[in-house]
């Protein structure tokens, strides 16, 4: 079939290259336009971008998708299907009868959970032990189109958002691959969601990140993992804004019941253990600010740390 891509960040490329090998045919890629980004806010191509140049594939980059060019440009590469994989933004009603077969979307949650922005951060964030992929078909309403298929994936303690984004990306573009291969054969099957289970993940914020050191130890251990690598969990020490970068949960000693949650219990060349509202956190990489990422260890050569010191919000 002929396909049209609607894709921007990492998450997406494995979807695109996916389908690049396959046997059917993209036309032509529609994705954010270029922005400022890294540290120094040099303005490049997005990782779909970069891969859509390299293989020779039409590209178009449209500001907004209401202006009639959008709609004129899709019309003209006569696709058969859409496909999205985190394009970014809501793609407007009149564009998605265009393909004969319409648009089809990765989204990385187990449907009807998580319909949104940032399904895999929520998932992490709210200590869940499973997530996923789910092949959908995408219609006006937020993520809420009928589901042709699922893949799942076990969500480790430990395991950071990124890593399990990356997962999810080469799991979704196998699956994916699997549904166009059926909509081409016309045995594909829709299912649709159950409205009573619909959960959403809205977009991350940085004010997010501040840590509430009354929050038991796996609340704060899952934050600081579900908002790696962006925004970031912080807290304050002695004025100045730490970002959380690692950590792990320890049983709190009985000595220590009474301290005041944020209080540095101990202090390593491994960790700094803290008191929470329930537990004890051993943080073991940050990132002060302005300054690189580093193993507390190194951090520690440049600040002293002892027991009986405390974490803040401000």
């Amino acid at each position: 079939m002929v396909v049209v891509f609607f894709g921007t960040p990492q998450f997406a490329v494995p979807t695109l290259r996916r389908l690049l090998d396959s046997p059917h045919r993209v036309a032509g890629v529609v994705t954010q336009p270029d922005r400022p980004r890294g540290r120094g806010q040099k303005v490049t191509h997005s990782p779909v971008k970069a891969l859509a140049l390299e293989r020779g594939l039409p590209v178009f980059q449209p500001n907004r998708l209401k202006p009639p060019d959008v709609a004129d440009t899709l019309r003209a590469w006569q696709p058969d299907l859409g496909v999205v994989a985190a394009y970014g933004r809501i793609i407007p009603e009149q564009l998605l009868t265009i393909p004969r077969l319409g648009m089809i979307n990765v989204h990385a949650s187990l449907l009807p959970r998580y319909r949104g922005a940032a399904p895999v951060h929520r998932a992490v964030i709210n200590g869940d032990r499973e997530t996923g992929v789910t092949i959908m078909r995408v219609v006006k309403e937020l993520d809420a189109g009928g589901m042709f298929a699922k893949v799942t994936r076990p969500i480790g303690p430990d395991d950071t958002s990124d890593a399990v984004e990356a997962d999810l990306a080469a799991m979704g573009a196998e699956l994916l691959v699997t549904i166009v291969d059926q909509l081409a054969a016309g045995t594909a099957h829709e299912e649709p969601q159950d409205e009573a289970h619909v959960t959403y993940a809205p977009r991350l914020t940085k004010d997010e990140g501040l840590i509430d050191w009354t929050e038991r130890a796996v609340q704060i251990h899952n934050r600081i993992r579900g908002l790696y690598p962006w925004p970031h969990a912080y807290t304050f020490l002695k004025g100045a804004r730490i970002i959380l970068l690692r950590s792990a949960v320890r049983a709190r000693e009985e000595h220590a019941s009474a301290t005041s949650p944020g209080t540095i219990l101990a202090v390593s060349s491994e960790a700094v253990h803290v008191a929470t509202g329930d537990g004890e956190l051993a943080i073991t990489e940050v990132q002060p600010e302005g300054r690189r990422a580093m193993r507390v260890h190194d951090f520690l050569l440049g600040h002293r740390l002892a027991a009986g010191e405390t974490f803040s919000n401000s």
